[in-house]
């Protein structure tokens, strides 16, 4: 999978209350056949917050039993997932593809981790850790 972590000037993060386990979570999601790691984060935040990633920065590798997750419909999955920071993008935000029921920005002091998605929670918990009371560089 292919995720990317929005990031405004104020080093807030965007996060979607997600439509099937109603948490908090970024935009990501599987990469399809034969697409680039890159072009599926960016799609994925298209579809799922309206935006366009104008420039991607690796941040974190999210993989092993932290990321083992039931999703709601009962499919089982084992992910790994590539995340990137993004703080130059641009578009209208909103859910394109209903998979996320609000959009919000959050500053780290904001964010409940019990309220994140549990295979992500680890991954926004590294942001805190890593970004805490600055802006991200």
């Amino acid at each position: 999978a292919a995720s990317i972590i929005i990031v405004d000037e104020r080093g807030r993060i965007l996060l979607g209350k997600r439509s099937d386990n109603k948490m908090w979570g970024y935009s990501g999601g599987s990469v399809e056949i034969d697409e680039y790691v890159e072009d599926c984060a960016k799609r994925e935040l298209y579809e799922e917050m309206g935006l366009f990633a104008d420039e991607l920065e690796f941040f974190y590798v999210n993989s092993g039993p932290e990321a083992h997750y039931i999703y709601p419909n009962g499919d089982e999955v084992s992910n790994f997932e590539i995340i990137y920071l993004c703080k130059k993008w641009h578009g209208e935000l909103t859910s394109r593809d209903g998979e996320m029921e609000e959009l919000r920005f959050f500053s780290c002091d904001e964010i409940d981790l019990s309220l994140i998605s549990p295979p992500i929670r680890h991954v926004v918990a590294a942001y805190i850790d890593r970004f805490s009371g600055k802006i991200a560089q």
